[in-house]
């Protein structure tokens, strides 16, 4: 399968690095809006084609897959181009920046019957069914809560802290601690409490959030661009908890019992990135004739998103473009 990336930053360049590494997959085009930067990104990763137009690279017949891995802001009308021009699209993550964006492409992908998957990794990978196994076997017995954190010093980089770029903590780290609780607990939330640390541009720079689910099942979640956290997923239940190291590309799962000794540690297999189960997902559901991915249901990244939009609202923050 022949991917073309749209946007050639630091994502673009874990996934170029990823696709070099399948058998299943090549790089094929690179785009920027800067020819010479697309140039050089062809050159460095081993791309056939480079492209200074994302609608050039969208009529080129060869292209397979089309990933996107531009910022929040521009994912709709990236997907829009894509979509409209027959191309299958693989969105990073966060999917949109609200549901009506959300809503709106989903749609348009199904009334133009073109694939389209969100590049949540997480919902891809071996250790979202190593988890799911270990849970349904009762190891830790009937899930109760869940804690989860994502947190990195990052409040460096220009785009995470822009709020005309959709920066913030929540779209960029927050959504896989919320991903975690979605992939165990579901989603019918019942309740939604949260709050948040501005930064000087407005947008989030830390959260908490407090979510509620039938039963009185609750996750307690936490996102920051200010500061490394351990970025543990931890699910407790009525006969111990198990541990997910990595919340976001979990490579250890420790099952604890209720005297919080360790009973058993469960590896992750290796892999290349962990992009790659993401692409292979997107691949076969292409051959197979489908529009999504089971996976990751295009549903599911709306709810996602208007998960997301209630929190915002909490904290009164709006992008500009909004």
């Amino acid at each position: 399968m022949r991917v073309g990336i749209m946007g050639a930053g630091g994502i673009a360049v874990k996934m170029a690095n990823t696709l070099k590494e399948m058998t299943e997959a090549s790089c094929y085009a690179i785009v920027s809006r800067s020819i010479e930067k697309a140039e050089e990104f062809k050159e460095a990763y081993g791309f056939q084609k480079a492209y200074g137009s994302y609608e050039e690279m969208v009529q080129d017949e060869k292209v397979d897959l089309i990933y996107i891995a531009t910022p929040h802001s521009e994912h709709f009308e990236n997907a829009k181009l894509c979509i409209l021009n027959k191309k299958p699209v693989l969105c990073e993550k966060s999917f949109m920046v609200n549901k009506k964006q959300a809503e709106e492409i989903v749609a348009l992908a199904r009334q133009e019957k073109v694939f389209m998957a969100e590049a949540i990794w997480t919902r891809y990978m071996p250790s979202r069914k190593l988890i799911d196994n270990a849970i349904g076997a009762g190891k830790i017995g009937e899930v109760i809560s869940i804690t989860a954190n994502l947190g990195y010093d990052v409040q460096h980089k220009p785009r995470i802290m822009d709020p005309k770029l959709a920066g913030g903590a929540l779209l960029d780290v927050g959504i896989y601690p919320l991903t975690f609780a979605s992939m165990i607990l579901g989603d019918a939330i019942e309740e939604i409490i949260s709050t948040c640390t501005k930064a000087d541009t407005g947008i989030d720079a830390a959260n908490a959030m407090i979510l509620k689910y039938p039963e009185g099942k609750m996750a307690i979640l936490h996102s920051s661009i200010l500061e490394a956290t351990e970025q543990y997923g931890i699910v407790h239940g009525t006969k111990g908890y198990l541990i997910a190291k990595n919340i976001n590309n979990v490579d250890v799962i420790e099952i604890y019992n209720p005297e919080r000794e360790l009973v058993e540690e469960i590896l992750a297999p290796e892999q290349i990135s962990g992009y790659e189960y993401e692409v292979l997902a997107a691949k076969k559901a292409i051959e197979e004739g489908k529009t999504e991915c089971e996976e990751a249901p295009l549903d599911q990244s709306v709810y996602m998103m208007a998960v997301m939009d209630e929190m915002r609202k909490q904290w009164g923050i709006k992008y500009p473009f909004e």
